[in-house]
């Protein structure tokens, strides 16, 4: 039950790694404007808007990965990094996109369910 609960905690990370990459270095391409559906113009309006929220989003894939090799805490720690990103999950869905709820909420409370049975 461990390593699944581990494995999911990764894959969240990485999901979480991927939107970095897209909001912080990649805004303004295609790529990028298709994921979020903006327009040129947009982008680069909001360029670094997106990097801020980047940022943020690599601080949730730290404590996701740290939750894994902070030994006794790493629990405590993936409870309430996978909580955070539920969180913010729902917020994004309810003002930006339902789609955030199967990109973000799913695998995180997919993943923290684990995480509680493998406690």
């Amino acid at each position: 039950m461990q390593i699944v609960a581990n494995v999911l905690v990764v894959l969240v990370a990485i999901i979480h790694v991927y939107i970095v990459v897209l909001e912080m270095f990649l805004w303004r391409t295609p790529r990028a404007r298709a994921a979020f559906g903006t327009t040129e113009a947009f982008a680069e309006e909001s360029a670094s808007l997106a990097a801020n929220q980047g940022l943020y989003n690599g601080f949730l894939a730290a404590g996701l990965l740290w939750s894994l090799f902070a030994g006794g805490a790493g629990f405590q720690f993936a409870v309430f990094f996978l909580l955070c990103v539920i969180v913010a999950g729902v917020y994004g869905a309810i003002t930006v996109s339902r789609r955030i709820l199967f990109v973000q909420v799913l695998p995180a409370a997919l993943a923290l369910v684990f995480v509680l049975l493998a406690r």
